[in-house]
C-alpha cells in the first residue's frame, strides 16, 4: 500500500489512490482496514530517570521532560512517529493540531 499524505485526500475525506495500472481505487476498496485499530499516543515530552527516583515520585511531584513550553509535540501511530502537532483546548478538553506530517524516511524508524 502507497504512504498517503494529505494532499491524496479529496474534500470528502477519502484517500485518491491509484493502482499499478494507473486506474483510480475507491476508498471503498480499503473497507476492510477501516476497522483496524490503530495505537495513537501524542507525546508532550520524555524524562529519564533511576527506580529510585521514580520511587520518590509523589503527589504534586513536578516532573520536568525535555520539551520546552511551546515546542511541537511527537505524535505516534503504533509506536512510529507520523507527526508533530500543537495541544489545542476544544470545549474544556484537550486535542491536539497537526501542524507537520513526517516522511517515513524522517521519522528514523
Amino acid at each position: 500500500m502507497a504512504d498517503l499524505g494529505l494532499e491524496d485526500f479529496d474534500e470528502g475525506g477519502g484517500p485518491q489512490m491509484t493502482d499499478d495500472d494507473g486506474g483510480d481505487k475507491a476508498a471503498a476498496d480499503l473497507a476492510p482496514v477501516f476497522d483496524v485499530p490503530v495505537n495513537i499516543s501524542a507525546v508532550l515530552g520524555k524524562s529519564y530517570m533511576s527506580v529510585s527516583q521514580l520511587l520518590k515520585l509523589g503527589q504534586g511531584s513536578v516532573l520536568e521532560l525535555d520539551r520546552k513550553v511551546g515546542e511541537a509535540i511527537d505524535i505516534y501511530v503504533n509506536n512510529r512517529l507520523v507527526a508533530r502537532g500543537e495541544v489545542v483546548v476544544v470545549d474544556d478538553r484537550l486535542g491536539v493540531t497537526m501542524t507537520e506530517i513526517i516522511k517515513s524516511e524522517d521519522s528514523g524508524a
